[in-house]
């Protein structure tokens, strides 16, 4: 327990210095183009046998960074992870008895859903690391209050073939401790009426994706027949096995959020979160 802490810890002052040491994108970048390459890795584990993984991993490199330096591609890229995690959610619910997803398919998935998400996050970012930080707190706190709810009043499973621990209980903690956070984070930003609304809505859409991000990954390592995607984290196992929640939550909630954005609904309320970083004292 102790070694997962400090682990923690670690990787928590290495992505805040990241995401706020500087409004250029010189140590964010890097840190996004580490985890995609090593991301990419650990999802050739849990593929069928792949003879040559270099392959998947420089393309989906590669596809990242072309994607990151072309923003007019992003809402592509969110929109279609958003019809994989719409499938995804079946496939779940239909694990063990239907496979047919596992294959080749696997390739073009993986490939979609890192650049998704790692678009995802350097376009939050971009706005302002604060919105980034929030859909990171979000998932964290909603984790949180499954895990300690779940483990008082878990009855119902919610994938007992994926993820036996999970509970419906689980699910509904979660959701409350998000609400929480979201109606904090809306207060601070002076929202009301539909606007706040939305915006819960939209916090609680990311939340159920992080949830179906999670139970995908476990999913994939059932199939694959291993424990963890890694072990490059000590304690908590591979990087997929961190982010998997986050895969899903950031282009959901980067996608919501444009769409927004476009209505007009958020507009001020990014302004403020704009300014809110040059406060930040690095």
């Amino acid at each position: 327990m102790w070694q997962r802490i400090k682990t923690a810890i670690i990787l928590v002052l290495i992505v805040g210095f990241a995401l706020f040491a500087s409004s250029m994108p010189i140590f964010v970048l890097p840190l996004l183009a580490i985890g995609v390459l090593i991301a990419a890795h650990e999802w050739t584990k849990l593929m069928p046998k792949w003879k040559q993984p270099a392959q998947f991993i420089l393309a989906v490199l590669l596809i990242t960074i072309l994607s990151i330096l072309a923003p007019w591609t992003w809402v592509f890229w969110w929109a279609a992870s958003l019809g994989i995690w719409v499938m995804a959610t079946a496939w779940v619910a239909q694990y063990p008895n239907k496979e047919r997803w596992y294959g080749r398919r696997l390739v073009y998935m993986g490939a979609v859903i890192l650049t998704a998400a790692i678009t995802a996050m350097y376009g939050l970012w971009q706005m302002s690391p604060w919105w980034l930080m929030y859909v990171f707190l979000l998932v964290w706190c909603a984790d949180s209050g499954a895990y300690f709810v779940g483990r008082k009043f878990g009855k119902r499973k919610m994938a007992p073939n994926v993820s036996p621990n999970k509970s419906i209980e689980g699910l509904c903690g979660g959701l409350m401790v998000s609400g929480v956070v979201t109606v904090a984070v809306g207060y601070y930003l002076q929202l009301s009426g539909m606007s706040l609304v939305l915006f819960l809505i939209l916090s609680w859409l990311t939340v159920l994706a992080s949830v179906l991000g999670d139970l995908f990954e476990s999913m994939l390592k059932r199939r694959a027949g291993i424990k963890d995607s890694g072990t490059i984290l000590p304690g908590h196992g591979g990087i997929l096995d961190r982010i998997d929640s986050l895969l899903s939550a950031t282009p959901i909630f980067a996608l919501g959020f444009w769409l927004l954005l476009k209505l007009g609904i958020f507009t001020e309320v990014w302004i403020k979160m704009y300014f809110a970083t040059m406060q930040v004292p690095f």
